[in-house]
């Protein structure tokens, strides 16, 4: 077995092979995945000399399940280089414990790091408890990787006691540091949920608190040096080690509000953009815990899916940029056009809506939680009777939003949660069938939460605040801060935490509660804690 005095990725304290997905289809086992990488990519290369430490983009783990979970790591000695691999295929060995000091191994297994994927390596485990931590740890070579905690879901139809986890978005690199991070380390969380904006695609800038290596991402190699400068902070590095991730994208790790096949930048063709989500999408994968059914068919890549935690909570993560139309009337905030109640106009496509009412419509779940990119609940930010909303949110396209809202009022799945991102500023609200004034009702509640680090530091009161709170009702927090949300479920009620910094352009910012809020069981509305 491995050394267990490896070096730990935290702070404070001391499978299966596959590539492409021709091979997904027709094989699973260590030996065939030894005979394909020897035909097609030379021969897989076991005693490899590193040209410095590979496992400098740490280890990860994600999409968990009752019986297992994926272990994640990518081999990189020159991760800002291209990764400096060499362009062989390289054995890792990986082992799963039951304790930290990996004195009780219960998993252990040999995959292939290939050159057509980054060599990274995603090892979907199976087999083991379900509701309990465990630790993992990869070998290659004579290196072995850092160690990392995770844990599998409560079993699917079990009741469970309590859930805590936290979600975020928006790590610009550039524009602050990621004191968040380090705080929610602390926060002994049993998931992380990332709604999107991992990476920014943007050439680098001088004016900026840290800068990016490179100019506007294009080709597979500047993508994965992106991602290898954003993995390059210990305060990430130890997030992901730290406990299981469940992860979607929003815009950022391909183009700026691109929606579906439609670019925002006019300069670019629909065929160049295309182009560039194969390369962010392959990069993608390439860079998290994700599991092999989303491996990425060019420029298209099945990510959402659902995850239950035992009978407190369904997870149904959602893809918002993949299928939409294009925006309505143009992007930005803008007055309606007709096209913002177009019945074809969708965010989320036909197919992933139907998924996701079917789903709902048969959960038995306690919460059902929407893990998601863009602001559904409908916000005014014109005062008065003059209508300005925002074209890339849920409120562009209207139609696709009363379809969720009334489905929700109408058919009332359990507890409906909205978890959400992208906007760089702090929100609570109560969503409501709000386009019939008449007879307003409740659908269930949303929280959206800040950034990491994008658009630098922020303000407590933003200038708008009082004429945002005051023009939209169902609003009930409204901040501009950096930080993270936390959450903490049992089968009694939701509370939710929302944790700031005061500032990212310099390190060392202290944690704030801002607010808490609190759902009760049952009643699909917010009341301050």
């Amino acid at each position: 077995m491995f050394d267990s005095r490896s070096p730990s990725i935290f702070p404070d304290q001391p499978g299966r092979s596959y590539s492409r997905r021709s091979f997904l289809a027709t094989t699973g086992s260590l030996a065939a995945a030894a005979v394909w990488a020897s035909r097609a990519e030379g021969v897989v290369q076991r005693n490899v000399t590193f040209a410095d430490y590979p496992f400098k983009l740490g280890v990860a783990s994600g999409d968990p399940a009752p019986d297992g979970v994926v272990l994640w790591t990518r081999l990189a000695p020159k991760p800002l280089e291209g990764g400096g691999m060499p362009a062989e295929p390289v054995e890792v060995d990986w082992q799963i414990a039951e304790d930290e000091q990996f004195s009780k191994v219960i998993r252990h297994g040999t995959t292939v790091a290939t050159p057509d994927w980054g060599h990274s390596v995603h090892v979907e485990v199976d087999g083991l408890e379900p509701g309990r931590w465990y630790w993992y740890q990869f070998k290659a070579g004579s290196e072995t990787s850092p160690k990392g905690r995770t844990r599998t879901m409560p079993p699917v139809d079990a009741a469970s006691p309590g859930l805590r986890f936290a979600f975020a978005s928006c790590q610009h690199f550039e524009t602050g540091y990621y004191t968040a991070y380090e705080h929610m380390l602390k926060d002994d969380l049993d998931l992380v949920v990332h709604l999107g904006d991992y990476i920014y695609e943007g050439a680098a800038r001088d004016d900026r608190v840290r800068k990016h290596l490179g100019g506007k991402l294009q080709s597979l190699d500047d993508y994965r040096n992106r991602y290898a400068q954003y993995r390059s902070d210990p305060a990430l590095l130890a997030m992901h080690a730290a406990a299981p991730w469940i992860v979607t994208w929003d815009d950022h790790e391909v183009e700026n509000n691109y929606a579906g096949p439609f670019p925002e930048d006019l300069k670019i063709s629909q065929a160049d953009l295309l182009k560039r989500r194969a390369i962010g999408y392959q990069a993608y994968y390439e860079n998290m815990p994700l599991r092999r059914s989303t491996l990425p068919h060019g420029p298209d890549m099945l990510l959402y899916r659902k995850l239950p935690f035992g009978q407190l909570a369904n997870f149904y993560v959602l893809d918002t940029r993949q299928y939409r139309t294009d925006q309505p009337c143009g992007d930005g905030h803008k007055k309606p056009c007709p096209e913002v109640y177009d019945e074809k106009a969708t965010i989320i496509g036909e197919a992933q809506r139907n998924w996701l009412l079917e789903g709902l419509n048969a959960s038995t779940a306690k919460w059902n939680v929407l893990a998601q990119q863009v602001m559904v609940t409908k916000i005014d930010y014109a005062a008065g009777d003059v209508e300005v909303l925002d074209m890339d949110k849920w409120a562009g396209y209207e139609a696709d939003r009363r379809r969720l809202l009334n489905f929700l009022v109408e058919r009332k799945p359990s507890n409906p949660v909205v978890l959400t991102g992208d906007i760089h500023t702090n929100w609570a609200c109560d969503m409501t069938t709000d386009f019939n004034q008449q007879d307003v009702k409740n659908a269930g509640v949303e929280f959206v939460g800040t950034s990491i680090s994008s658009s630098g530091d922020g303000l407590r009161v933003p200038g708008n605040q009082a004429a945002i709170l005051a023009e939209n009702p169902s609003v009930k927090l409204y901040n501009a801060q950096r930080g993270y949300v936390r959450c903490t479920v049992s089968p009694r009620e939701w509370r939710t935490d929302y944790q700031v910094v005061e500032y990212v352009t310099r390190k060392g910012a202290p944690p704030v509660t801002l607010a808490s809020f609190v759902v009760e069981d049952g009643q699909p509305r917010l009341v301050k804690a």
